[in-house]
């Protein structure tokens, strides 16, 4: 209980809003999809991965640890497609350094994919799992928004890290 307090106030004192964003593609991400009004569900965690998968227009979907998602995204986006040979977006609960480096070998990740990982502060293990997978040089763009964490593997960009107020 007092690790996940304690989280919390350290990433108040390093979290920002859109104003401490330089990068045109996560600035656009916070402001027109992140602090959009639209409500999709009520957990944070859901909520963003909703906006996320209308935001970017997801369609090849991996669902990994939490199969009550698909009875949300059936209803929300009925054209999406779990699984497929790439994938657009990536849910995990908890998603190990080898499980994503092997998604990225086989090529099933593309330039825009993204890594959604849930509860990313809600334990110290987790918390260090995501530190690992943001320094993984695969990974350019990482957004640490307290109640989950998203990844990217955009080429074209610089290795970046932000920690986004929602």
């Amino acid at each position: 209980m007092y690790f996940k307090f304690i989280s919390f106030l350290k990433f108040l004192i390093k979290s920002t809003n859109q104003h401490g964003v330089h990068s045109p593609f996560v600035f656009n991400y916070v402001t027109k999809c992140l602090y959009s009004k639209q409500k999709w569900g009520k957990a944070k965690s859901i909520n963003i991965l909703l906006k996320s998968i209308a935001y970017f227009n997801y369609k090849h979907i991996e669902l990994d640890g939490n199969q009550d998602l698909n009875s949300l995204l059936r209803i929300h986006f009925p054209n999406t497609v779990i699984g497929g040979n790439t994938i657009d977006l990536v849910y995990a609960e908890e998603l190990e350094i080898d499980t994503l480096k092997q998604l990225f070998s086989e090529g099933k990740l593309h330039n825009n994919s993204m890594i959604f990982i849930n509860s990313i502060h809600q334990t110290a293990k987790k918390q260090k799992l995501w530190r690992k997978l943001v320094e993984l040089p695969i990974v350019t763009v990482s957004i640490d928004m307290f109640h989950c964490g998203v990844l990217f593997i955009r080429k074209e960009q610089v290795k970046e890290h932000f920690t986004i107020r929602i």
